[in-house]
């Protein structure tokens, strides 16, 4: 688990700070759903967003990112990201997340019960704070995103906890394929509107993105 840590935001005026910054913690820490976007909550305890408005709340309460790909963009930058880089609640080992499936739920401890919901679209601020060049280009380019999930339950986490897939829709729309269409692929975002599960932002966000054809 990580939590972040409020820093001055030098990438963007609005906001001032960030929670990008997070670092990894023992746990345990509670995971609760923070009801609407708009004041900064997030699932776990002690962590908080800093762009209320793009960030947070209900649909985007917990971020998880996988080890694997993380390999897979050290092997890219010749860096070494270490948990929390990409400003993840969750690192998370052996799930291939990109092909988890929207609305896929996932039991952890506790009763824990996390709903997959959409893919990480990136923004300035995570730009500024990798500092790779070309990064936004690339991270879209490899559509490794990690998804973000609500809280359908509450439990909590701590380090070296299990994740279990408890449920896998019956449709085929990943969080891979969601974030291709939100990013440019435009013929997939039909099909990725097929997914009952889609939270209503993201599917106003995806028809937004096909009429601009």
């Amino acid at each position: 688990m990580n939590i972040g840590r409020p820093r001055s935001n030098p990438w963007k005026t609005d906001p001032e700070r960030t929670y990008i910054d997070k670092r990894p913690v023992e746990g345990p820490v509670a995971v609760t759903s923070p009801g609407p976007k708009g004041d900064g909550s997030v699932g776990l305890a002690g962590d908080r967003v800093g762009d209320v408005a793009h960030h947070g709340g209900t649909d985007q309460a917990v971020y998880a990112y996988g080890t694997e790909d993380y390999a897979h963009f050290a092997a890219l930058t010749g860096r070494d990201f270490a948990p929390g880089a990409f400003g993840e609640n969750l690192t998370v080992t052996g799930h291939g997340l990109g092909d988890a499936r929207i609305g896929e739920r996932w039991a952890g401890p506790g009763g824990l019960v996390l709903q997959v919901t959409g893919a990480r679209i990136p923004c300035g601020t995570f730009r500024g704070w990798i500092d790779e060049r070309g990064w936004l280009k690339t991270f879209t380019r490899e559509a490794r995103p990690g998804p973000y999930l609500r809280v359908a339950a509450p439990g909590h986490v701590e380090r070296g906890a299990e994740l279990e897939v408890a449920h896998r829709p019956g449709h085929d729309v990943t969080v891979s394929m969601l974030f291709r269409a939100a990013m440019g692929e435009r013929e997939l975002i039909p099909k990725v509107l097929e997914a009952p599960e889609l939270p209503p932002g993201e599917a106003d966000f995806l028809r937004r993105r096909y009429d601009e054809r």
